[in-house]
């Protein structure tokens, strides 16, 4: 029978789980049996819904304010996790926006606010807790690429360009901590039932989609719990797992 706790007694961090797909993180890895610690940058309401969610469910959580697409803020709350908790487990690196728009019209600050949070956040996260999972000798990344990041999209220059990113950022990170046993992995969400896409025309969606459906945040959480969970996923580094409903299929 499989442990319906793997990850007990483990701490993982999630970033951007106020909401959406992180917060649907947070709450399956704290169903696994981790402490989660919540971050979000500009919501303590919604980020405290989620930390009180998990702790009515049995679970343990507490959360942390912090822009990642800043250093020093990224420093600070990886060392307050330290601090508070005495280690740090998993990290996913889920916190992200869009600002999409044509390419020959999309302004230079567009353009560049995505790249720093959704791709050098990763960056910023992943060297924040580098040192501490190195010497542990243990540790499981996951970083929420999407989709767009293997294929384009319209409209969608500057986000597909730090999602690609972020799968070469896994890449090769995953390279450089495999001798320590810490693995570094992604989720690929396709069209996903949250803010992001509640605007969408879905008809030209649903037809690209083999399943015919938007997928759920839960489904991107399992994914996640499946690679954060050892020994589960312990032999898988430096991939990328799609959860598209069979909308790229390579």
């Amino acid at each position: 029978m499989a442990d319906s706790t793997p990850l007990a007694g483990q701490v993982a961090l999630v970033t951007g789980a106020s909401r959406g797909i992180g917060a649907s993180i947070a709450r399956e890895l704290a169903q696994a049996g981790a402490t989660v610690v919540v971050n979000y940058a500009s919501s303590p309401a919604a980020a405290e819904a989620v930390v009180a969610e998990i702790q009515a469910a049995g679970g343990q959580a507490w959360s942390h304010q912090a822009n990642v697409a800043e250093e020093e803020q990224v420093e600070t709350m990886v060392k307050a996790v330290l601090e508070k908790e005495g280690r740090l487990d998993v990290l996913v690196n889920n916190a992200g926006i869009t600002r999409d728009g044509l390419l020959m019209r999309m302004k230079s600050a567009d353009w560049q606010s995505v790249i720093d949070l959704n791709l050098s956040g990763v960056f910023l996260c992943t060297r924040a807790v580098s040192r501490a999972m190195l010497k542990a000798r243990s540790g499981r990344i996951i970083n929420i690429t999407s989709v767009v990041g293997l294929m384009g999209n319209p409209g969608q220059a500057n986000y597909s360009a730090a999602k690609a990113g972020v799968i070469g950022l896994t890449r090769s990170s995953a390279a450089e901590f495999a001798s320590r046993g810490v693995t570094v992995n992604a989720v690929a969400p396709g069209f996903i039932e949250s803010d992001m896409t509640a605007e969408l025309d879905r008809e030209p969606i649903l037809k690209a989609i083999p399943l015919g459906r938007m997928g759920q945040p839960t489904e991107v959480a399992s994914a996640v719990r499946f690679l954060a969970a050892d020994p589960a996923a312990s032999y898988m580094t430096g991939q990328v797992l799609q959860v598209d409903g069979g909308m790229v299929m390579r």
